[in-house]
């Protein structure tokens, strides 16, 4: 059936629970998985009332981003690691997360991504979007979504 899952993952809760069941549903199936994290572009100074400075230059902020995927994505693939799954990981700087996850996937020939659902309602949801709905509505690979 499924043989490489792309795990998308950001290091919350709700992302550590999506790894350890996505860990359970590749070794019961097999497959092996590629984690993914897509680390944030350098953000943008706002202004408004005055200018807010943010005291990061881009390089510390690259650093800093790097080191966070790092972290998380160790973490995601010590999961892996104790329960015998064979597990990689990927990051790319990506301002568009979504597009950043089905890349990952193309890119890694995975036949499945299970990510987690982060569960905004009201107007969260009808603001921000959801980068689940809408790797569900671009993947052209099956997407399955843990809550």
């Amino acid at each position: 059936m499924f043989k490489h899952i792309l795990v998308p993952t950001d290091g919350s809760a709700l992302s550590e629970s999506t790894v350890a069941r996505a860990v359970s549903f590749a070794r019961d199936a097999s497959a092996r998985i590629t984690f993914f994290y897509a680390q944030p572009d350098f953000p943008m100074p706002i202004y408004g009332e005055g200018a807010l400075i943010d005291p990061t230059t881009p390089e510390q902020f690259a650093k800093a981003a790097a080191q966070e995927a790092e972290r998380i994505l160790n973490a995601a693939k010590a999961v892996a690691d104790a329960s015998g799954v064979l597990a990689d990981t990927d990051t790319l700087v990506n301002e568009v997360p979504y597009e950043a996850i089905i890349n990952a996937a193309d890119r890694h020939g995975c036949d499945l991504i299970f990510m987690a659902s982060h569960g905004r309602r009201g107007l969260a949801s009808l603001l921000l979007g959801s980068e689940t709905q809408k790797v569900l509505t671009h993947s052209t690979i099956p997407v399955l979504v843990y809550r």
